[in-house]
């Protein structure tokens, strides 16, 4: 009997997870209602974080959170290059350029050096956020990069979205980081908690999460005791009209529906059981790859709430083409994928900033392959994966 296709993510959804959405679907709120609230504060509670600003996508979370700051035109983002394409594209949505930083060849996280690097080519005084990546599950060090972004007034939006459930070096919970301005996570299905398609910003700034709010929904406002037009806010009587609300400046529909959220909800409260379970596979990669010392990336400290597991291969030295590699290892049943071609390679950035050379970035992206790693997944699934490719990169 042939073996399951092994993916390399999926989402792990139980009955209660099928309740939780069934009712919503019988209740009256499919959106705008109760759900969405019982996700953001279950949210606030797993993180720590004072407020949870719950969107669309994970791509929506990094856009709110660069709006909410009142990020523009004529400003500047750093970004390191080893990340998803929002990471960079959500400061050329508000009309910031990017300025694109390397990453550590070995772990693929942006340092603090890196950061200074990035700085160094932009004009003094325009950058006004740094987007550092928690690639794969393993969190930047926050701190050493607090350290450069204080001295130049510059703000840290942490890209989390591989991150939510796990713990700093430092001790700081994921999401609730005294360092940066808001943590933006995504729920897309191969994460640790899925909503289908869904983000959300944590923040402990009251402002910024009452900004994020109002953009996430066209920028309307209700605000009859101080309204703009008072002529249109209030009928003869001086009374408000109850149907009235203002846009003081434009928004865009990242909600995220009560039917997300509920599923959501509901995943959150297993977020500890598949943080552990990832982290078990994990450990049970490393002692089956042990073998092969070179493939093994090193580990930052911390407790990574793991999403990815990535191999180091030098396709080069075992005179085999990655493709060939990963199509090889379709046939075998065995899912991968390659996280991330730099941004900076990326047409659009190549014709607009012209072609740059991010060294670490590149070698990181020349031999990373990602393995799967889900929770249902088995020790045996491991296994296999592992003989595999050995079978595929050795023989």
């Amino acid at each position: 009997m042939a073996k399951p296709f092994l993916p390399y993510g999926r989402q792990t959804i139980d009955d209660d997870d099928i309740a939780a959405v069934a009712a919503v679907l019988r209740s009256e709120a499919l959106t705008t209602g109760p759900a969405v609230d019982q996700f953001e504060q279950a949210l606030t509670k797993v993180t720590g974080a004072a407020h949870a600003v719950s969107c669309n996508s994970g791509t929506a979370a990094l856009h709110l959170a660069v709006a909410g700051l009142g990020i523009g035109e004529g400003d500047r983002v750093v970004v390191p290059t080893l990340t998803f394409l929002a990471s960079a594209n959500c400061a050329r949505y508000v009309g910031a350029e990017v300025i694109f930083a390397d990453v550590d060849p070995q772990t693929g996280l942006m340092n603090a050096s890196h950061f200074e690097a990035a700085l160094a080519a932009a004009p003094r005084g325009s950058v006004k956020a740094v987007i550092p990546v928690h690639l794969n599950g393993q969190c930047c060090d926050l701190s050493a990069i607090a350290t450069v972004a204080a001295r130049h007034g510059i703000s840290i939006i942490e890209d989390a979205c591989h991150a939510l459930g796990g713990v700093m070096a430092d001790t700081t919970i994921v999401g609730n980081s005294p360092y940066s301005r808001a943590a933006c996570f995504s729920f897309h299905p191969v994460k640790t908690v899925a909503t289908g398609e869904g983000g959300a910003v944590t923040t402990n700034d009251a402002k910024l999460d009452a900004a994020m709010r109002t953009l996430r929904s066209h920028g309307m406002v209700r605000q009859p005791e101080t309204p703009a037009s008072p002529e249109l806010a209030r009928g003869p009587d001086g009374q408000p009209n109850p149907w009235y609300y203002e846009m003081p400046e434009i928004g865009w529909n990242h909600r995220l529906s009560d039917i997300h959220a509920a599923l959501g909800t509901s995943q959150l409260r297993k977020l500890a059981t598949f943080v552990a379970r990832r982290a078990a596979l994990v450990a049970r990669y490393d002692q089956q790859l042990a073998k092969f010392g070179n493939r093994l990336r090193p580990k930052v400290g911390g407790k990574p709430a793991w999403h990815l597991y990535v191999v180091h291969i030098d396709f080069a030295a075992v005179n085999k083409d990655r493709g060939a590699v990963m199509r090889a290892l379709s046939k075998l049943g065995i899912g991968t994928q390659v996280h991330y071609l730099p941004v900076h390679l990326q047409p659009y950035y190549q014709g607009r900033y012209g072609r740059q050379s991010l060294p670490g970035a590149e070698s990181y992206y020349e031999r990373c392959l990602s393995l799967p790693l889900f929770p249902t997944m088995s020790d045996s699934d491991v296994d296999r994966v592992v003989d595999a490719l050995a079978e595929v990169t050795c023989s």
